[in-house]
């Protein structure tokens, strides 16, 4: 394998484990919302605010691995991506409704995500 292809596997690998991650972050969501529902203090809401600072502390170790490989504004704007995961958790955890807003509100953010993706260019500060 020449160069270009090592880079653009590892980078590949990067975006999966970066997805995985996000999809993880979203997770926090619902630990949030069912515990919500839960009694304050009960052994359920402790259970689901556990979870959810436990998400939160795998979270924020695996972005500072991803963010030594990956652009921060790459990271960053695959992070919309948990909108995305929100919508899916929502109904199939929640049975929430899937609306043709929501839908299409989800196809701007993934179509964003592409395109920053496929830019080749990242966000620097332009001061």
């Amino acid at each position: 394998m020449n160069k270009g292809m090592i880079r653009l596997f590892h980078n590949k690998k990067h975006f999966l484990l970066l997805h995985i991650l996000l999809m993880l972050y979203s997770l926090g969501g619902i630990c949030s919302k069912k515990a919500a529902a839960e009694c304050f203090l009960s052994v359920e809401f402790l259970f689901y605010y556990f979870a959810l600072l436990l998400t939160l502390v795998v979270y924020a170790f695996g972005w500072q691995q991803i963010i030594k490989v990956l652009p921060l504004s790459t990271a960053f704007a695959n992070k919309a991506i948990t909108v995305v995961w929100g919508l899916v958790w929502g109904k199939l955890i929640f049975n929430e409704n899937i609306t043709v807003g929501k839908l299409i509100g989800i196809g701007f953010i993934v179509a964003g995500i592409v395109l920053f993706s496929y830019s080749g260019k990242s966000v620097v500060n332009e001061r």
